[in-house]
């Protein structure tokens, strides 16, 4: 039977040592780890995949995902918070982006990833 475990129990110390140098430093592993929390939660996915399709205010959120606008405010002050959105205002509507092409990325190949069979 086959469970992934190696058969011998000895590492290879020169591979180890090349996957060393090249770890992500602490601060960044906790930074990426803030953001997949963000992205976890399905109210904020589903927020982020609406803004991959086209900005929307508070008000176009609500009614979408069918929630109140003090939930959907505070979820986004999260998605701000942790650099996955931003706002422009627009006279007295705020209308909210992703932050870049890096979030879009992001959506789209969580949304393949999750589509594989």
């Amino acid at each position: 039977m086959n469970d992934g475990k190696c058969e011998i129990q000895q590492a290879n110390e020169e591979s180890v040592e090349e996957v060393r140098v090249q770890m992500l430093g602490e601060n960044l592993i906790i930074n990426i780890t803030n953001v997949f929390k963000a992205v976890g939660d399905p109210t904020r996915l589903k927020i982020l995949y609406a803004l991959s399709k086209k900005p929307l205010c508070v008000c176009d959120l609500a009614l979408l995902l069918e929630m109140e606008h003090s939930a959907i405010s505070h979820q986004l002050r999260v998605l701000r918070d942790k650099n996955l959105v931003k706002f422009k205002k627009e006279g007295k509507m705020a209308r909210y982006y992703l932050k870049d092409e890096h979030v879009v990325i992001l959506i789209k190949m969580a949304v393949e990833h999750a589509e594989e069979k």
